[in-house]
């Protein structure tokens, strides 16, 4: 197979091309930016960055960019942590959809922060808010149907974790991260991923992460149709569950389970299961819910159209889907939004 032949300048032209590129006087076109490429074993963009003499080699930039991170890794997580919370509220309140271009620039930043810090001391503390912050990045695209680009954040949620060599914050991506599965059509393989999450997470996991797990667990059990396993995993959960009206754990920032809110999870779980009992639960979690969780609200009016399409009563129950419509809406929720779809046609 023939190739086709490259003309180029003669030497004499040559000496002065390369003088006019490496001073910025001439711009490097073809066939020359495929034969530079080829010999130095740069990418484009290392051979169209500026070159100046005293940083040809690239080293100046590295050390500028290596001392920010030793900085940034010192002084300046408690940022980092401020900034995932404050795009935490907002996602809890408005939804993930108004969000994602912060929460893009946010997860670049660190690990921006992360690829140039040099030492373990410096590394860790970065890659544990990563990992936070990806796991909410993640489950922030769950919502909004962006499947892949949820998979992909709880890869990297997990990979921080385990560079900050924290096995809390990787059992719990591991936790969420089975909800895909789930929402894909395979709670059962979900089942699978959160036990390993319990297994690896062993004695180190605080009594409201490993309740956190157990729940979902047996939510993931009963869209698995495996209601025994599911009413073993929520006495488990429960017998573990501490009495608290705080929702935060100490341990991970990106948990969220209060005695109310366990027991709203575990009236869900009851719902996928068709326990008629489960409605007063529901009802009772609605009226002292905190408002602020505006998507939680839609789910709970979601499982309560639920509950009442199992006793038959459609009227109260297009009533519920009419208003996690629109909360749902409000928020932008994909993920709530095909659950309403499915239950408006069953109360028609």
């Amino acid at each position: 197979m023939s190739h086709p032949q490259i003309t180029i300048a003669s030497s004499a032209s040559l000496k002065v091309y390369i003088s006019e590129w490496e001073n910025g006087r001439r711009s490097v076109a073809e066939p020359y930016t495929t034969i530079l490429r080829a010999l130095l074993g740069w990418t484009s963009e290392e051979l169209f960055q500026e070159i100046t003499p005293q940083a040809a080699d690239g080293y100046d930039e590295l050390i500028r960019q290596i001392d920010t991170a030793q900085a940034v890794s010192r002084s300046m997580v408690n940022t980092f942590t401020s900034q995932t919370e404050l795009l935490r509220t907002q996602d809890r309140m408005a939804g993930a959809f108004s969000i994602v271009d912060q929460m893009n620039a946010h997860l670049a930043a660190l690990q921006e922060a992360l690829t140039f810090a040099v030492l373990p001391d410096a590394r860790r503390p970065v890659a544990r808010e990563l990992a936070g912050a990806a796991t909410l990045a993640a489950w922030q695209a769950l919502d909004v149907g962006a499947a892949d680009r949820a998979w992909r954040h709880y890869e990297m949620g997990k990979q921080a974790a385990k560079e900050a060599d924290d096995v809390r914050y990787l059992a719990h991506a591991m936790g969420e991260q089975a909800f895909v599965l789930a929402d894909a059509g395979r709670p059962a393989l979900g089942v699978e991923l959160i036990n390993e999450a319990l297994r690896i997470g062993t004695s180190q996991l605080s009594a409201k992460l490993r309740a956190w797990l157990l729940s979902a667990d047996a939510e993931l059990r009963a869209l698995a149709h495996d209601a025994e396993g599911a009413q073993r995993a929520l006495e488990k959960a429960a017998q573990t569950m501490p009495d608290t009206t705080d929702p935060r754990d100490e341990d991970i920032a990106s948990i969220f389970l209060s005695t109310e809110h366990f027991r709203r999870w575990t009236g869900h779980t009851l719902v996928l299961l068709g326990d008629e009992e489960a409605i007063s639960t529901q009802y009772g979690v609605l009226e002292s819910m905190d408002p602020t969780f505006v998507r939680a609200r839609a789910g709970l009016h979601c499982d309560l159209a639920e509950a009442h399409l199992v006793r038959g009563e459609y009227a109260d129950a297009a009533r519920q889907v009419r208003e996690a419509k629109l909360l749902a809406n409000r928020t932008g929720s994909v993920r709530y939004r095909r659950r309403i779809a499915r239950l408006g046609e069953a109360t028609r």
